[in-house]
């Protein structure tokens, strides 16, 4: 695994080890990340540059990296896991500056609070597939106040999910086993 694009193009990420696959981290994979940043960058989406990042169930931290990497202004990244918050540290500690731009949550998505900051423009959620988790922890980061009106959620999951209230479906990929569903959250 690897940055993209940016700042930190090129940059190695932290290595999944054995023990960490048997935490159930699988980071999404360069082909497809690669891909959606390019959909996003040259979709009809808000810009990535300058985005404040949300991203839920974050695991190794990839995918809002990435947007840093790309000009994002700002990343929280939720997760619980203690092996994915170690990688997602590691992660932090490869590229620099990224520290100044990140706050981790060691914390469940599907819980996450009221948010004490702005809301997020570009949201990512990678939940463990086929329990139900996307759906709770986007219905509680709306509630909770951490996406704004009109922000652009990227949806990862084994199937396609149906959007939850507050969010309308823009596009559906899938690339492999992977699906990908992008959804904006309902403007008031």
């Amino acid at each position: 695994m690897r940055i993209i694009s940016g700042r930190w193009r090129g940059t190695a990420l932290a290595p999944v080890g054995a023990g960490d696959e048997a935490a159930r981290l699988r980071p999404t994979a360069d082909r497809v990340r690669e891909s959606l940043f390019n959909l996003l960058a040259h979709g009809d989406y808000p810009a990535i540059e300058g985005a404040r990042v949300l991203d839920l169930f974050a695991g190794t931290g990839a995918l809002g990296l990435e947007a840093l990497s790309r000009g994002a202004a700002a990343a929280t990244f939720v997760e619980s896991g203690r092996p994915a918050l170690r990688l997602l540290e590691a992660n932090l500690a490869r590229l620099r500056g990224a520290r100044d731009l990140a706050v981790v949550l060691a914390r469940d998505a599907t819980r996450p609070g009221a948010n004490p900051g702005a809301p997020a423009s570009l949201v990512f959620l990678d939940p463990p597939y086929g329990r139900g988790l996307g759906e709770r922890a986007l219905a509680a980061a709306l509630a909770g106040g951490w996406i704004a009106p009109g922000a652009t959620v990227v949806w990862e999951e084994g199937a396609h999910p149906s959007p939850p209230a507050g969010l309308t479906l823009r596009d559906r990929r899938q690339y492999g086993d992977t699906m990908i569903s992008i959804l904006e959250a309902t403007r008031p």
